[in-house]
């Protein structure tokens, strides 16, 4: 099993998911199909589905240009929402792809339909995937916006039961994930060492996916809420308590953030067509 990360927009990332024996592929939160579409055919793959962890722009609109351009393909995932949407899969279910294995994971939080997918090969000496989407990412977790704290707690706490190895995550926003979780455990040596390392990841432009579950459960505080420095951050002691405090807490983190480069982040926007050019006079 072999896996391309794809670097799109500002921060995000998709991925190719090829079974190396056939060369059947699947597709990972398709943002940019005609990026897609020309590493499938430098790989020389058979394209045969999308995976798609939630409905949000950043991770499904590529779906209708894809489907377009690809007839047939299997549009999947978990929301009605997501754009080309052929078929609404459920938690538990387990799809194959040539000898790969998928297992859906419902991981509800940041969206009410968000779907984690656990990819594996049997006797294969590559270990199995875990595709996160915007529930966990490298040091953090993405916003509890449809969900409630104890939904994502739960949700956090299934995909912590994996086996520790490799997780693919949404957005490269481990720099920011990791000063914050700095913040929150100062005194915790595993964060200082990732720090630094993500800084000289991003000193070189060098993605910092992916990591591993068996890591993020040493300096993730969203898979920490129930050790003490932690807790005593938040001063909460209920393992969901804890996790809405550091939401919050990262909110806060956050908002400081992005007040420092507002001109950056609106010309971000205005590229993108999240905000509309003045007209000329």
């Amino acid at each position: 099993m072999k896996v391309k990360v794809i670097p799109v927009l500002e921060d995000n990332y998709m991925y190719l998911v090829i079974e190396e024996l056939t060369r059947e592929a699947v597709a990972v939160d398709v943002a940019v199909p005609k990026r897609l579409l020309e590493i499938v055919g430098r790989e020389g793959v058979s394209l045969t589905a999308v995976l798609t962890t939630h409905h949000h722009w950043d991770h499904a609109r590529g779906n209708p240009e894809l489907a377009r351009l690809r007839p047939g393909l299997a549009v999947l995932g978990a929301d009605e929402r997501i754009f080309s949407l052929t078929r609404r899969l459920a938690h538990g279910e387990e799809l194959r792809f040539g000898a790969i294995h998928v297992r859906c994971l419902l991981t509800p939080g940041h969206t009410s339909g968000h779907m984690s997918y656990f990819l594996w090969e049997d006797d294969c000496p590559d270990p199995p995937a875990l595709f996160s989407g915007d529930a966990l990412s490298v040091a953090g977790c993405g916003s509890c916006l449809e969900g409630s704290a104890q939904q994502m707690y739960q949700s956090l706490a299934e995909l912590g039961t994996l086996p520790p190895e490799t997780v693919f995550c949404g957005h490269e926003h481990t720099l920011s994930n990791l000063e914050f979780a700095q913040k929150v455990e100062p005194c915790n040596d595993h964060v200082r060492a990732k720090l630094a390392w993500a800084k000289k990841r991003d000193e070189d432009d060098v993605p910092t996916v992916p990591s591993t579950l068996g890591e993020e459960r040493l300096y993730n505080p969203f898979l920490r809420v129930a050790e003490e420095p932690v807790r005593k951050f938040t001063g909460k002691a209920v393992p969901a308590d804890v996790l809405e405090a550091l939401c919050k807490e990262r909110a806060r983190f956050e908002q400081v953030g992005e007040l420092r480069q507002p001109q950056a982040r609106a010309l971000l926007a205005l590229q993108w067509g999240l905000l509309s050019a003045a007209p000329h006079e």
